[in-house]
């Protein structure tokens, strides 16, 4: 009997199965460290223990995004091994900072399946959640995925989910003791307040950058993502390792700080579609429109509803005259995040 694991196939997936993954990971100052030198990120409040206090934390916390990944990459042997495609995110909520010291581990409940009309792949529904190693919960999700069939039979019963379209404001969680009621403007690096940002409003984040090949196989290393095709060169055709949605993910966020410095912490992620493939050699530049902005009951902190395109084309072009993608667009991501008043 093999003792390898092979990855779960379609087939292998019902609404209601509990997956319990491994591996339990502690996080240390090194992740922020190389989440940094990995993209450009300059948020202050990830960058500085002083800052992050003056705002009423404890310390710096580690990068949402980097939580993210260290939870995605969780799952990765038991829901996406054998996956065809990432096919898109709902119902994202940040529920608590992760912190250096803290070890996150991850548990995924199946709640839909279905197969496509080929009968050779289906998608998968997954709600995942992150905790920390008190149990309480760090991160929720749903993603959803492509998956290769084994073979062609039988296939389980059709669960499509009903999700929301966005997390509601008054859902968002604002961190325990969170304030921007004397927050620096210049150590943060930019002046706009909520009230500087209008509905509709689209910011060019002006800068780009080039994917390197060492660069995103370090990432998928360090967030433990087992997908081979982003690791194995012979699982493709054109031998080309195809870039972790991640990664352009992280990059993306982090180019939006020209012009979105005070978009301290990312609280929700309301959807998100990995538009085209990624591969190294790509400039990678972004933009984001402004879809919403709220209140909360902290001082000081408002909330901006974002979208975030990753492209190697224009800014604010999403789609072609047919209605979909254009081919230069990488990435649309739909989140809330925290920003002074």
């Amino acid at each position: 009997m093999s003792k390898t694991n092979a990855g779960r196939f379609f087939e292998d997936y019902a609404v209601g199965d509990v997956i319990a993954h491994a591996v339990p990971r502690t996080i240390s100052g090194g992740e922020r460290a190389l989440y940094h030198a990995l993209y450009p990120a300059r948020g202050a409040l990830y960058s500085s223990d002083e800052f992050a206090r003056a705002c009423g934390l404890p310390a710096s916390p580690i990068d949402d995004m980097a939580t993210f990944h260290m939870v995605f990459g969780k799952t990765v042997p038991d829901v996406s091994l054998n996956a065809v495609a990432n096919l898109g995110y709902a119902e994202g909520r940040w529920l608590r900072p992760v912190y250096p010291g803290d070890t996150l581990t991850a548990l995924s409940e199946v709640i839909g399946v279905k197969q496509n009309s080929n009968g050779k792949s289906g998608v998968v529904w997954v709600r995942t959640t992150g905790r920390n190693q008190r149990g309480a919960e760090v991160l929720t999700y749903v993603r959803w995925v492509m998956v290769r069939k084994r073979g062609e039979g039988a296939a389980p019963d059709t669960v499509v989910p009903a999700l929301a379209d966005a997390v509601a404001a008054a859902d968002l969680v604002v961190p325990d003791g969170l304030s921007f009621g004397s927050y620096d403007f210049t150590l943060a690096g930019e002046p706009h307040r909520l009230g500087d940002y209008a509905v509709g409003e689209v910011i060019d984040h002006v800068d780009g950058v080039t994917i390197e090949e060492a660069e995103h196989m370090l990432a998928t290393r360090l967030w433990q993502n087992t997908a081979k095709v982003h690791f194995d060169a012979t699982n493709r055709a054109d031998g080309k390792r195809l870039i972790y949605g991640g990664h352009v993910m992280s990059l993306a966020r982090a180019l939006s700080f020209n012009g979105l410095a005070n978009a301290q912490m990312i609280v929700a992620l309301n959807g998100g579609a990995h538009a085209n493939p990624c591969f190294a050699g790509d400039t990678v530049r972004a933009w984001s429109e402004v879809l919403d902005v709220a209140e909360t009951s902290s001082p000081g902190v408002g909330a901006i509803r974002l979208r975030l395109v990753a492209t190697k084309g224009a800014a604010g072009v999403l789609r072609g005259d047919d209605g979909k993608y254009h081919p230069d667009v990488l990435l649309d991501l739909d989140y809330w995040a925290l920003m002074p008043v």
